[in-house]
């Protein structure tokens, strides 16, 4: 097996690092989730969207703010694939999220890759940029228009 050159604090820190993205994006503590980036970041998620790549961390967490807001969301990441170079990483992660923005809109659940670039700063990880690669979306009726669980759960145990 070969070994992946990667510190294992290191490995840790990243890896928790983004858990705390995701926590922060997900609670919708744009405070938190600012903190994470660097001041110069770059997020480009126009795969599939068109939306334009984004500069800077005030522009970025505004950027992600407005599309989610309003919604409940579920991020999730696995598998990190880490190279690390001194005070910089290249890191991969497997990805899913849920967003669901109303009972009366659409909402999807999406699987695909994070490609990003990390850089210490001080003691800490901190995202200095981000793509998003989709593989596959979900699209999912609004509430109204999706069957209901009917009899689903009838006759199931409550205790």
């Amino acid at each position: 097996m070969a070994k992946s050159g990667v510190d294992f604090d290191d490995w840790l820190a990243l890896t928790e690092a983004k858990a705390r993205y995701c926590r922060f994006l997900d609670s919708k503590d744009w405070t938190a989730f600012g903190d994470l980036m660097t001041d110069d970041i770059e997020l480009d998620v126009s795969d599939g969207t068109g939306v334009p790549v984004t500069n800077g961390r005030e522009q970025v967490v505004a950027q992600i703010r407005g599309s989610i807001e309003t919604a409940v969301t579920a991020h999730q990441v696995h598998s990190p694939e880490i190279v690390l170079e001194g005070d910089k990483a290249q890191v991969t992660w497997a990805m899913q999220d849920r967003v669901v923005w109303s009972a009366e809109q659409p909402s999807i659940s999406g699987y695909g890759h994070y490609h990003e670039r990390w850089r210490r700063v001080g003691d800490d990880w901190c995202l200095a940029a981000l793509r998003l690669t989709r593989l596959h979306i979900d699209v999912i009726p609004p509430a109204a228009d999706s069957p209901g669980l009917g009899d689903l759960g009838a006759g199931l145990p409550l205790d």
